[in-house]
């Protein structure tokens, strides 16, 4: 079976049920409002929250069926932190995004990424829309949250498609670096561009899209489709696997210095490989703290510590 089918298969195959088509996303929205001084009645952020949640779990984003069972399980917090004039919101967004793990009730994180530059015009019962055709609109603030929302929904599904086929989310990661191409520009709007910072949405995808850096997406491959989702099978090979991935990603390294992906890729992954990788024998763990620690500097001492 390719891709995510085989999980479908599994998980229907017991609870014996047809695999119906769906949407892609089985989407959580949290908007949290608590640290807004504003007039403006409450109950338009729940209002908010519902749009959201309806325009990212009802709207159709690729051309793959889904049963219901693989429908990608994901969040959006969305934390509103100001109101720079009357509707328009600054906020930071954290996406989250997992998918099962083969022979197991474990789900593993494929996105976990706090975006700091959200920038949004928002008014009560406004329609919550996205044309990829026509992404930045003649007010580039209603509809930058929507663009950013878009953005990660094609990361998130190519990530997802990375981890069961070999390149599978190339398609995704050119419609998410079209987006960028593409994005609504305006004085208080950031996060797009190069020169927006080292690590936004810009170089995310200028990462995943750059022919140098084919190996994170073989990586990705390794990581779960022939390490963790073999785990059940075959603890050793599949151990043997992740530590092939965090391989290749370290020999980029070399060639390719202090670009975002290598951070981006461990977020939400320490505890895991450290889980896995105690069990493997002192000279491996040796090896593989060293590439860690230059990989993941945010959990270098974790790694040192648990694994020595």
């Amino acid at each position: 079976m390719d891709k995510r089918k085989y999980v479908c298969f599994s998980i229907l195959m017991l609870a014996g049920t047809a695999c119906l088509h769906a949407q892609e996303l089985n989407a959580k929205v949290t908007v949290i409002f608590s640290q807004v001084a504003t007039t403006t009645d409450r109950r338009v952020f729940q209002t908010l929250q519902t749009g959201l949640s309806n325009f990212l779990n009802k709207r159709k984003w690729t051309t793959e069926e889904y049963a219901p069972a693989e429908r990608i399980n994901c969040s959006f917090l969305l934390n509103l932190q100001s109101v720079p004039e009357t509707g328009v919101y600054k906020a930071t967004l954290t996406v989250q995004a997992a998918r099962p793990v083969y022979n197991s009730s474990y789900r593993a994180a494929i996105v976990n990424f706090l975006d700091p530059d959200v920038v949004f015009r928002y008014q009560e019962f406004q329609p919550i829309e996205f044309n990829e055709n026509r992404i930045s609109g003649p007010e580039p603030l209603a509809g930058n949250l929507t663009a950013i929302l878009a953005y990660y929904v094609n990361l998130i599904v190519g990530l997802d498609m990375d981890s069961f086929a070999p390149r599978g989310g190339d398609p995704y990661f050119q419609k998410a670096n079209a987006i960028v191409n593409a994005a609504p520009d305006g004085r208080s709007i950031s996060g797009w561009k190069p020169f927006d910072g080292q690590r936004n949405r810009y170089w995310l995808m200028e990462n995943l899209t750059n022919n140098r850096y084919t190996l994170v997406h073989d990586a990705t491959y390794i990581y779960y489709r022939l390490g963790l989702d073999q785990l059940y099978e075959n603890e050793a090979e599949a151990r043997k696997q992740i530590m092939n991935a965090i391989s290749s990603l370290y020999t980029m390294s070399t060639e390719n210095p202090n670009i975002m992906i290598y951070a981006f890729f461990f977020l939400g992954k320490s505890e895991e490989i450290i889980r896995i990788l105690k069990k493997a024998n002192p000279g491996e763990r040796s090896r593989v703290i060293e590439m860690l620690q230059k990989l993941d500097i945010t959990n270098a001492s974790r790694y040192k510590d648990e694994l020595k």
